[in-house]
C-alpha cells in the first residue's frame, strides 16, 4: 500500500518536506482532445484561462508512488509495469475544490489515485450533509454526478483537507494497463475497501449517543492514519467539529458537547497542530452495543407487513 495509507508510524519520525501546494489544473493533453480518437466528438478543453506558474506537473512510476497496485503482479512483469505504466501527477492546495473544470472527461478515463493527502466529498440532502473521507489509495471520479436519480436531487462539494497529490490514470493508461489484469483487480479491491469503510462509517452513526460515535468514528480512522506515540494514537487529520458531524449524522453544537466530555473522561483530545489523541483502548462490542439483545434475525429485518403464500390455483393468498 503506499506510504501512510494503512499502519501506524511512529510519532515524531521524520518526514519528506511537502512541495509548495497548487490547485489542481487539467491540461487537454491528459483528459482533453490528446488522448481521443479521430471518431470520438470534441470535447472543451479542460484547461483554465489562468495557469497557475507554479504549477506543479510531473510523469512518475504509478507503482513506485504506489507498490501495493502492483502486489498481485509477479516478476519480471511487476518490473515491466513499473517501466511502463507512467503517470502525470497534480498538486492540490488546502481548501475547497472545484471540480467542474473536469466536467468534460471522457467517460473512458478511469479517475484519478490519490497518492497522498487527504480530500473529503460532502453529498448534500436537502439541509443534511454527509461527508467521506478520502486518502492514499483512493480511486475518485469528481466529474461524475453526484446522483442520476430524478427523484432525489442530492448534490456533492469537494474539499481538500491537506495537501494532496493525485495521479491521473486517462485513457492511455487504461490502454498501457488492459496488459496487466493484476492491476484491475487491485484498482477493484481499492473499490471494495472505499465501500466498506463507507459502510462502517453509516454503522457508527447510528450508534446511540454521540461520544460513542465520536470515540468508535476516531478509532476506526486511526486504522488508517493514526500514528503510535508515547501518550496515545496521534490522529494527523485537523478535521473541524462542522465535518465530524457530517462523518457521524450529528449537528455542530452536540459534537461540541460530547467531544468536552470525552476530553474530561481523556479519551479523546485536541492538541495544539489541530490533531488528534486518542487514549486508552479501542472499543469492544459490549462497549458499543445498545442491550445485550442487539443481534437481530435477517427475517426480522426483511419481513413484509404482509405474508402472502400460493394457492393450489397459483394465484397470491394472504396469510398475515
Amino acid at each position: 500500500m503506499p506510504p501512510g495509507r494503512v499502519g501506524a508510524r511512529r510519532e515524531g519520525e521524520a518526514s519528506a518536506d511537502e512541495p509548495e501546494p497548487t490547485h489542481l489544473t487539467v491540461r487537454q493533453g491528459l483528459f482533453g482532445a490528446a488522448n481521443r480518437s479521430p471518431q470520438d466528438p470534441p470535447v472543451q478543453p479542460l484547461e483554465p484561462r489562468h495557469t497557475n506558474p507554479r504549477m506543479r506537473t510531473e510523469q512518475i512510476s504509478l507503482l513506485k508512488a504506489d507498490p501495493d497496485l502492483g502486489a498481485l503482479l509477479a516478476e519480471p512483469r511487476r518490473s515491466e509495469a513499473e517501466r511502463r505504466l507512467l503517470v502525470s501527477t497534480h498538486r492540490l492546495g488546502v481548501g475547497p475544490w472545484d471540480v467542474t473544470r473536469l466536467a468534460g472527461a471522457s467517460a473512458d478515463h478511469i479517475g484519478l489515485l490519490v497518492i497522498d493527502g487527504v480530500i473529503a466529498r460532502e453529498l448534500i440532502v436537502a439541509d443534511h450533509v454527509s461527508a467521506e473521507l478520502l486518502g492514499p489509495g483512493d480511486l475518485i471520479r469528481p466529474w461524475q454526478a453526484a446522483s442520476k436519480s430524478e427523484l432525489l436531487p442530492v448534490d456533492a462539494e469537494w474539499s481538500v483537507l491537506s495537501p494532496a497529490t493525485l495521479a491521473v490514470l486517462d485513457r492511455r493508461f487504461a490502454a498501457e494497463a488492459s496488459q496487466y489484469p493484476e492491476l484491475t483487480a487491485s484498482l477493484f479491491d481499492r473499490l471494495s475497501e472505499r465501500s466498506l469503510r463507507l459502510a462502517t462509517t453509516q454503522a457508527i452513526s447510528q450508534l446511540t449517543r454521540v461520544d460513542r460515535r465520536l470515540k468508535a468514528l476516531f478509532w476506526h480512522l486511526a486504522e488508517r492514519w493514526g500514528r503510535v506515540g508515547g501518550e496515545g494514537v496521534v490522529i494527523p487529520l485537523a478535521l473541524t467539529h462542522r465535518i465530524l458531524g457530517q462523518l457521524v449524522g450529528a449537528r455542530r453544537p452536540t459534537v461540541s458537547t460530547a467531544l468536552s466530555e470525552l476530553a474530561e473522561r481523556d479519551e479523546l483530545l485536541r492538541r495544539s497542530d489541530g490533531s488528534w489523541l486518542l487514549r486508552g483502548d479501542p472499543p469492544d462490542a459490549s462497549t458499543l452495543e445498545r442491550s445485550p439483545a442487539r443481534h437481530a434475525r435477517v427475517g426480522d429485518l426483511l419481513r413484509p407487513a404482509r405474508r402472502f403464500t400460493r394457492s393450489p390455483a397459483g394465484t397470491a393468498v394472504r396469510t398475515g
